[in-house]
């Protein structure tokens, strides 16, 4: 029996954007993962696969925090136990930050070589670097050179730190943190030297206090400080002030309930996020086939025979529904040689794309049924042979887009494709949290979302910040007892976020004056709760 082969694999400091590509495909192949108390399950189960077995080396049986001694026994057991499955079984020992950083590498790596067991390391970004560069702190200057860094909790000749010219940085939890702090201070170090201490670095969470040598640690005391931190000593932290990036953006930290599918989300997730937001997305309404498939099946038939000069797409949902007709027809894209298509905006256009098909027409400007029409070309008896258009839509469309190019010459086939009937229920979970404010705002894009998340989890709290797009979605939202806080007047959903963002912004503008460092309505709220106790 050959045992199998192990990767000391580099999770990050925190930001699931930092892992690295040989990471991600590491994890993707892992028979098994090994973690601890500082690694995140939630990469694993990002990543890999829906099988692999998962191994807790941070905490033993009784809940006792296991020694390197120990985890390095874990792990060569659980690579002998991948070998005895799978004679090339993989496992995966996730370490924070970067494996070199680790404390307990050595003896991890030493045990797997007394075994004979192979193993593999892949460097990750280590929390050394990336923490100070999410806290806009650079590690050196030309008027600080040096860098040294220091492990909380170990014996260190603090003498060779205490210059001007030298940077230290030094990880460790808040009592070893506190105690390597005062013994720099005792070795001679300037009581004036600005410190920058980072909580949660690189995550949604992460916040920063800036204060000097002489008063880190009354600072850390004082219970402000209570995650495992990273603090930088030196210079280059009155840079902070000009230089931080990512605490600045204005909606950072911000987790945002977006009452969509995913499908849909896409785009406003991702522009959430460039913003420092992380998002929840809650499907509101379901898309089932229609009750009666038969006009479909007709509209599919006469678009094979020639029957339509036009087809305009305005979701995803009805490219989804024509291309499952296909399939059960035993049609492919060829199909659509000769007929000109629409889509109502880049989404729309991009799922087109996925399916082979490059669309004629897609709105420059607004991208609506509005929109659609300014730019679709009316009726020609002499350039078009055909005057025919097949629109699939939801059962529930409106009809200004079928009005509008009825009155261009259009004859059109308006088409039911699918039904939206209301979503289940999210998970208990998501439910509580929507009332009790663990949202910091919830975004929404239309009237039937705003009835929906209403209908299947309840009514967001009061300190929820709700944004609509455009005043009849306003319109709905205060009817249902919303205070409408961020309104963006007409689509796309971007413009809605970017209103959200200005909201964020004078928000963060407001708390900067009064020296606070957390501006997020629901830790607002969680702040206002533990002074009331």
């Amino acid at each position: 029996m050959h045992p199998g082969r192990v990767a000391f694999v580099g999770a990050g400091p925190g930001d699931p954007g930092l892992m690295t590509l040989r990471a991600v495909e590491y994890l993707a192949e892992a028979d098994v993962v090994v973690i601890d108390q500082v690694s995140r399950e939630d990469f694993v189960a990002h990543h890999g696969r829906p099988d692999v077995v998962i191994i807790d080396a941070g905490h033993g049986e009784h809940g006792q925090p296991l020694t390197h001694a120990s985890r390095a026994k874990l792990l060569v057991k659980a690579a002998k136990t991948a070998g005895a499955v799978s004679g090339n079984g993989l496992v995966v020992r996730l370490m924070d930050g970067d494996p070199a950083m680790f404390n307990g590498l050595s003896e991890e790596a030493l045990a797997c070589h007394k075994a004979g067991i192979r193993f593999e390391i892949v460097p990750g970004v280590s929390a050394v670097s990336a923490v100070p560069t999410y806290a806009g702190v650079p590690l050196t200057s030309a008027h600080s050179p040096s860098l040294h860094v220091v492990s909380g909790g170990t014996k260190v000749d603090w003498t060779r730190s205490t210059s001007d010219n030298v940077t230290v940085v030094v990880l460790g939890t808040p009592e070893t943190l506190s105690k390597a702090l005062a013994e720099l201070l005792a070795a001679g170090r300037r009581e004036d030297t600005p410190v920058a201490l980072t909580e949660r670095g690189t995550t949604i969470t992460q916040c920063t206090h800036t204060t000097t040598l002489g008063e880190v640690v009354d600072l850390m005391t004082s219970a402000k400080v209570r995650f495992p931190s990273l603090a930088v000593v030196g210079s280059t932290v009155l840079l902070r002030e000009q230089l931080s990036w990512f605490e600045t953006k204005p909606l950072f930290g911000w987790n945002i309930l977006v009452p969509r599918t995913k499908d849909q989300a896409g785009s406003m997730t991702t522009r959430l996020a460039s913003y420092g937001a992380t998002s929840d997305v809650v499907p509101t309404i379901s898309v089932e086939p229609p009750r009666t498939p038969q006009q479909m099946e007709r509209a599919i038939k006469g678009l094979v025979t020639g029957r339509y000069e036009w087809i305009g797409f305005t979701s995803v949902n009805a490219v989804r529904a024509v291309r499952e007709k296909f399939e059960e027809f035993g049609l492919d894209a060829r199909a659509f040689a000769g007929l000109r298509i629409a889509a109502v905006g880049g989404v729309t256009a991009g799922a087109l794309r996925e399916w082979g098909l490059e669309p004629d027409l897609v709105p420059s400007g607004e991208q609506s049924a509005r929109g659609l029409l300014e730019e679709w070309p009316p009726f020609d008896e002499v350039l078009d042979p055909i005057n025919r258009v097949f629109l699939p839509r939801a059962d529930i469309a409106t009809e200004t887009l079928v009005a509008g190019l009825q009155e261009m010459g259009w004859e059109v086939d308006d088409v039911t494709a699918y039904r939206t009937v209301r979503a289940a229920p999210p998970a208990a979970s998501i439910r509580e949290a929507i009332k009790a404010g663990k949202f910091d705002a919830v975004v929404f894009t239309s009237s039937s979302t705003v009835r929906n998340l209403v209908g299947i989890a309840g009514k967001p709290h009061p300190s929820t910040v709700v944004a609509c797009i455009g005043p009849a979605t306003a319109k709905v939202a205060e009817e249902h007892g919303l205070r409408v806080d961020v309104l963006a007047p007409e689509a796309p959903a971007a413009s809605l976020v970017d209103a959200l963002a200005e909201y964020g912004m004078g928000l963060a503008v407001a708390a900067a004056e009064v020296g606070e460092c957390v501006v997020r309505p629901s830790a607002r709220r969680a702040a206002t709760r533990r002074r009331a106790k």
